[in-house]
């Protein structure tokens, strides 16, 4: 199975690609995608949703796991990542790849053993899951790769139900 990752923003886009095959892991590719600051938002959401498409088509994931969305105190800031958040939710539906998504807890306790585990608790655990030489940079792309594996780790005892396209666990 082949698991797409998505840290989910606006600005920056994080994306991890592994591949789990009976109970191992393995990273394939890891990195960002980013919008121009200064561009409106509209033009910004466009080209997030032309990238993402693209790089559905170039890797060819099984299935995406992406972030629930947390808001922490700013909500300006959150309400924009909504923006971005929906339209990756919206390239993952046209491309027809299942979509899973997850709370920040889930992945923690997924990846780390523990729900209320530290960022660098989880980065370091993603980095050793996957034996990886060296955390994944930039953090967006660690933390992509971190909801890949929750989906490895998390769906291995579930069996797809027919017909369902997106799932939120």
């Amino acid at each position: 199975m082949r698991i797409l990752g998505i840290d989910p923003g606006y600005a920056t886009v994080g994306f991890g690609l592994i591949e789990a095959v009976r109970g191992q892991v393995h990273m394939r590719t890891y990195g960002t995608i980013t919008t121009p600051a200064g561009l409106p938002l509209s033009r910004r959401l466009y080209q997030l949703g032309t990238d993402m498409e693209e790089l559905i088509t170039q890797l060819k994931p099984s299935v995406i796991s992406i972030e629930e969305l947390f808001f922490n105190t700013n909500i300006t800031t959150g309400i924009a990542v909504a923006h971005g958040r929906g339209v990756l939710l919206y390239a993952a539906e046209k491309c027809g790849v299942p979509l899973y998504e997850y709370t920040p807890s889930q992945v923690k306790l997924a990846v780390t053993g523990y729900g209320k585990a530290e960022k660098r608790q989880v980065m370091d655990m993603t980095r050793r899951l996957l034996k990886l030489e060296s955390i994944p940079r930039p953090d967006d792309a660690a933390d992509a790769l971190g909801l890949a594996l929750c989906h490895a780790r998390s769906f291995t005892s579930r069996l797809p139900q027919a017909g369902t396209v997106r799932e939120t666990i």
